[in-house]
């Protein structure tokens, strides 16, 4: 069985200089060429070197030190470079463009177009392809997580509920729409937290951490940020959520409450263009 990993990285070493890059080992698989370009400087025969493993146009191996926007197994946001009749092309950041058969198209795909798409090796072809027909791999196992913890989360669709992410490239979850106070759009990269896994395996999460959500902690941030500020800052009950979001990584609703408590120990003054620290003694 080969040991190279095809559509992924390899620790391989450089067996050979010839005119035209080097050749690596590729044990059975035979010697592998880096061509001239992607060489990198005063590279000599025994160097190792970590290279991403594809075919090329005539379907032999071939290694690049070219970072491609996804790997074999991965989910990625990816444009189409150019259509024909078998299929779309997606510029994956290689100069060979990544194939998506018609049969794994939801719908035509078209030129400029951006997708969400699954990366993986055809059993019959032994090709690199995507596919935009995700859910057919997305995991069917039960998640094991935790309330609370940290995931990374790629932005799938908008539906009526909220947006559909892919977890930790493996999972599916939704992100409710009053759990959003940001500009989401699928191919979106970001951390999310875990809320809950349903008894059905089904993921829902938050984008900031239910703890941050404390009003007495938050209160103590919006404090030290107004003094930062020269003790008076422009932000109120009337600022944009996504505004607040975006400044402080808390809901407007966190925001209000944490002001109220501020008022309240007299420690913030209301003013119609903004909120002023009180003076102190």
């Amino acid at each position: 069985m080969s040991h190279i990993r095809l559509g992924k990285y390899n620790q391989l070493e450089v067996v050979k200089e010839v005119d035209f890059g080097v050749y690596l080992n590729g044990d059975e698989d035979g010697e592998i060429l880096l061509p001239k370009r992607y060489v990198p400087e005063g590279c000599v025969p025994g160097d190792m070197l970590n290279v991403f493993i594809y075919l090329d146009m005539d379907e032999r191996l071939v290694a690049t030190t070219l970072q491609p926007y996804a790997q074999v197994g991965e989910f990625a946001c990816l444009e189409v470079a150019w259509v024909n009749q078998f299929g779309a092309f997606l510029n994956w950041g290689l100069m060979k463009d990544l194939f998506v058969p018609y049969r794994e198209q939801k719908a035509k795909m078209v030129k400029g177009g951006k997708y969400i798409v699954y990366v993986y090796i055809d059993e019959e072809s032994y090709r690199i392809v995507a596919s935009a027909k995700v859910e057919h791999f997305l995991s069917k196992e039960r998640p094991e997580y935790e309330a609370g913890e940290e995931v990374d989360v790629l932005v799938w669709q908008r539906t009526d509920l909220g947006y559909k992410v892919i977890v930790d490239n493996k999972f599916s979850g939704m992100i409710y729409h009053n759990e959003v106070f940001q500009p989401l759009s699928p191919g979106k990269c970001l951390q999310a937290y875990i809320k809950q896994v349903r008894e059905d395996g089904k993921i829902d999460l938050a984008l900031q951490k239910a703890g941050f959500e404390k009003v007495d902690d938050f209160a103590e941030t919006l404090l030290q940020y107004i003094e930062a500020q020269g003790g008076f800052t422009t932000m109120n009950d009337k600022t944009e959520a996504a505004v607040i979001y975006n400044t402080f990584g808390v809901s407007k609703k966190t925001f209000k409450k944490a002001v109220g408590d501020l008022y309240k120990k007299r420690l913030i003054m209301l003013e119609e263009g903004g909120i002023r620290l009180v003076p102190q003694d």
